[in-house]
This record gives C-alpha cells, structure tokens and sequence, in this order.
C-alpha cells in the first residue's frame, strides 16, 4: 500500500493502519542541493574567524541555508584572515565572479557565551550592506547562523528569509512514533511527544507558539493542542468515532476538523479552547483536510462528492462550494501559501503521487517533482518554497522545492518513517 494511500486513510479517520518500517537513518549536517535556478546570485562567505570554538559550523551553515532557498550559488575566495572589521580587496570577490560577500568572527567570553558578528558587502557596488551582532550561549549558535542567513537573504532579494522558522515532522521506528519540532533545515530536532500509537496532521498555529495534531493513544483519532514552550497539552476533539485533520484559522481562534460523530467524515469549526463544535458541510461525502484562506474567509478541502477526491472551497461559513481542481481523478492535501497566490497539492498521476502547484488566479498547474510517493506539502511562511515528504532513491526524506522545481534540497531528519511535515510561521518575539 503506497504513503499516500495510507494517509488518506487515516485523515478520513479510519482506524486500521498499514504502516511500513523504515531502517535508514537520515540524521546529518549537510544539505543536498540540485539543480540549478534560472538566476542566482553568486556569494562568497569566507570561514568565521574563531569559528571552530563555537561547536559549530557556522559558515556552512549559511551558506547551506542560502543556496537551499534556490536563490543563491557559493563561489570560492581566498580572503586570508579577513572578518566583519577588515575593509576586504573586494576585487578579489570580484575576479572570482561573487557579487557579495560575507564576512565575520566567533569570540568566547569570559562568562561561556560567544559574541558572533558578520557584515555583509555588496560587490559589485563596493557597499556595505551592514551586519550584525549577536551574544548567545552555546545552544543558540546554530540559530544566529541561520538569523545571518535571513539578513543576507532580504538584503540580496528583498523577501524575508525563513532559514530562522522552525518545522514540524512525524518519525516512526520501530513500534514507536515521535512528534519532532527542528529548526528549518530539519537539523537540532528536538522531540516535543512520544507515543506507541500513531500521531498524524501536526500543525502549527499562526503564532508559531502551538501544535494541533491527531493521536490514537485513545485507540481512535482524537485532536490535541500542544504548547511548544512548554510541552502541556489539552485535549481539543475527543468526540464520538474519528476526530481528525486540524487546521488553524490566520487568528490562531478556531480550528476546523474533520468529525464522524454523525456518522460520515464532515468539516466542524471548533474554538481552538475546546468546546461544542459547528457543523459547515452537510454532505453524504467524505469532506476532510481542510485548510483556511490566509485572510480566514475561505476554507479550502477533500472532498470525493464528485466521485473521486478533490480540492474544493467554500466561504467560512460553510457557503458556495466550488470545486478547485480539474485536472487528474485524484487531488488531496491541499496547503496554500502565505500570499494567497499559489496552492500545493498531491496529484495521482498514472498510479505515482506527485507534488502539483497552481496558480489560484489563473488555474495554470505545474508538476514539480521526479519522485514518485510525494505527501504532506507545506509552504514556507514567505511563500518562496514547499517541503514535502518523499521516497528518495528508495529512501524516506524530507525535501524542499523551489515554486518552478528547478532547485530541490534534501533536509537532515531523524532516523525511521519520516512523514507528514509542516512548515511553523515567522518568529514573533
């Protein structure tokens, strides 16, 4: 039985699982990167001085980072011992082809904290583009790496960069599952639940502060919230039979779920604080995965009132269904991306699943992918990429895709089934 095939199962809340155990482990650093984007700005980024008493790699971290947003390709330079105080020979950069340039030092204090500050030079103008310092304890070096790659990023591009957000996935091995929060290149992974029952749908609240996901340690689907600072949890949908699918409405208020204690899988608006839900769809269909509209007035879902599964929308009230997708008898997982414009989706294209991206204004479609078991697409929060997740090579992965899917990153992960990831929001402080 194929990935997709089984997650649909248990988003239409059915009970038995088919799951299959994977044995490779994926724990790494680096980032595979492939393919090459249409335009990318050559950057050069020169070892951190005094890096290596960091514990970590800060400079490959970066760099990792920037060339996975497909934005950007690293070109090599011999720029001696120079740091974020040097004003460098910039023709040196220049000679090798880089338009910018990154350079920066790692000191140790007295008190065990690392000051890190970098500077970021325009080379083709011969500019400074300024930088930045920051003072961290040891844990927290990684995550000023990706912050400096979310400096370079909006100063080169002009969109913010996500390489700071963090993202959520399930592992199973062996008999038990984990719930993983990790920073975005699926590295530092922390395990926020364990369970010897399946946890399924993880998804983050607008804030970035929660989790609703689907358990079965009740022996059925039921939906929790879980705080992430903090690792409580409340029960949000234990109603009769399955309790399944949340999706956080752009307020972080309601949550809307698939329920069948009517007795078919229906679309319910449920306060994210629990309470006595209401019903939107009224159908003798499955209607499941629901997903809201950035701006909270629509609602978009699976449905197979048509005959088969497909994406459909309808206004928050549960008004003026419309179907969504045309193209292909198979269409679920619907995720929209942060500026409204575009909507991922897993197609079933000649018995192989594979990631879709279209256009909402136009309906214009685009395959993105090779592989051939795509699940789970997620947009990063500033709508420039979607993870998914894959079989690679034979292998579980989680992935990321430039919007055209010229440029595709394997990311780090835990050891097992790697499945269902979602990409968290911007950090708010």
């Amino acid at each position: 039985m194929t990935r997709i095939l089984r997650r649909t199962l248990e988003t239409l809340g059915q009970v038995f699982l088919y799951l299959v155990i994977a044995s490779t482990a994926h724990a790494q650093f680096r980032v595979d990167v492939s393919g090459v984007g249409l335009t990318q700005v050559p950057i050069s980024l020169v070892p951190f001085r005094g890096q290596a008493v960091s514990g970590q790699p800060i400079s490959q971290i970066v760099l990792a980072d920037l060339e996975r947003s497909g934005q950007f390709r690293a070109v090599d330079v011999a720029m001696g011992s120079a740091d974020e105080v040097t004003t460098p020979n910039l023709s040196i950069p220049r000679q090798a082809g880089s338009d910018a340039l990154i350079l920066g030092s790692v000191t140790p204090l007295a008190d065990g904290r690392m000051d890190i500050r970098f500077r970021l030079w325009d080379v083709v103008k011969a500019q400074d583009l300024g930088g930045q310092s920051y003072t961290v304890m040891a844990g927290e070096v990684r995550l000023v790496a990706h912050r400096i790659a979310d400096y370079v990023y909006e100063k080169l591009t002009g969109d913010k960069g996500v390489f700071s957000t963090r993202i959520a996935y399930v592992t199973k091995s062996g008999k038990v599952f984990k719930l993983w929060v990790s920073d975005a290149d699926g590295e530092n992974a922390q395990a926020a639940l364990t369970s010897a029952e399946p946890i399924i749908s993880p998804a983050w609240s607008p804030d970035g502060s929660q989790l609703a996901y689907v358990s079965f340690e009740s022996r059925k689907p039921v939906v929790y919230v879980h705080s992430v600072s903090t690792g409580k949890r409340r029960l949000i949908a234990n109603f009769r039979g399955s309790n399944s699918a949340p999706a956080w409405s752009p307020d972080s208020k309601n949550l809307a779920v698939t329920l069948s204690r009517d007795g078919g899988s229906q679309l319910f608006l449920l306060s994210s604080q629990g309470g006595e839900p209401r019903r939107l769809t009224q159908s003798s269909s499955i209607d499941t995965e629901p997903v809201f509209s950035p701006d909270g007035r629509m609602i978009y879902f699976v449905s197979d009132r048509g005959g088969s599964p497909q994406v459909y929308r309808m206004s928050v009230a549960g008004q003026g269904i419309e179907r969504v997708t045309f193209t292909g008898s198979y269409n679920i997982s619907p995720a929209l991306s942060a500026d409204g414009r575009w909507m991922a989706y897993i197609s079933r294209v000649g018995g192989v699943f594979k990631l879709q991206v279209m256009e909402l204004s136009t309906g214009s479609l685009r395959e993105l992918t090779n592989t051939t078991a795509d699940e789970s697409p997620s947009f990063a929060p500033n709508s420039k990429l979607l993870m998914y997740a894959t079989q690679q090579q034979g292998r579980e992965a989680l992935m990321t895709t430039t919007l055209d899917g010229k440029v595709k990153a394997t990311l780090g992960g835990q050891a097992g089934e790697i499945r269902e990831p979602d990409w968290g929001p911007f950090f708010r402080p």
